[in-house]
């Protein structure tokens, strides 16, 4: 009986395999080894998964500090009022801090090295941290931002799907929590 895989739902594509019969030098890993080397494979993706992330952030603060310097309210620019301004540096910070960890992610598993927790670190604090920078710009940019096909209401779709690909943000939580306890 042919092998049949289908994925016709998924957010990202669509994959159809009907009938593929491979050798077994094809095989990746020995026989019984597919999870563990699944795993690995996301260990080694969730950096990726936060590098995405952090490019969501950065380009949410980039259109919410191009609004609020050329929105005017109550004659002067937002990005006058000490309130958008406090605003404007807690996602600053949160957009380098994500980024320094997924670099430092990146640099362990470039060099071989193991990731521990550094990867799931890495995703978790950047997507989470994205969807606040995000969710900010969106508050920033006022109903503007909400319209369909604005790039703020694109991205605050979007970095929701970060939270879960690769393993849930609970999951990477649980992944820490077991190197800590080690």
């Amino acid at each position: 009986e042919p092998v049949q895989f289908l994925c016709d739902d998924h957010v990202i594509g669509r994959v159809r395999l009907i009938g593929v019969r491979l050798p077994s030098d094809a095989r990746l890993g020995a026989e019984g080894q597919g999870m563990s080397l699944a795993m690995q494979t996301l260990e080694l993706f969730r950096p990726t998964v936060g590098a995405a992330a952090v490019g969501m952030a950065r380009r949410a603060l980039d259109e919410a500090i191009a609004y609020t310097q050329q929105r005017q309210q109550f004659g002067q620019a937002l990005a006058a009022m000490q309130a958008t301004q406090l605003a404007l540096a807690e996602m600053a910070t949160d957009c380098e801090a994500a980024a320094l960890l997924v670099q430092r992610a990146a640099q362990l598993a470039d060099a071989g090295l193991p990731l521990g927790s550094a990867s799931s670190m890495a995703k978790l604090f950047a997507t989470e941290a994205a969807q606040r920078v995000v969710d900010r710009a969106v508050q920033l940019g006022g109903g503007q931002a909400l319209v369909r096909g604005h790039i703020l209401e694109r991205l605050y779709r979007d970095v929701r799907a970060l939270r879960i690909y690769e393993g849930t943000s609970e999951i990477q939580k649980l992944i820490i929590a077991r190197h800590l306890l080690r």
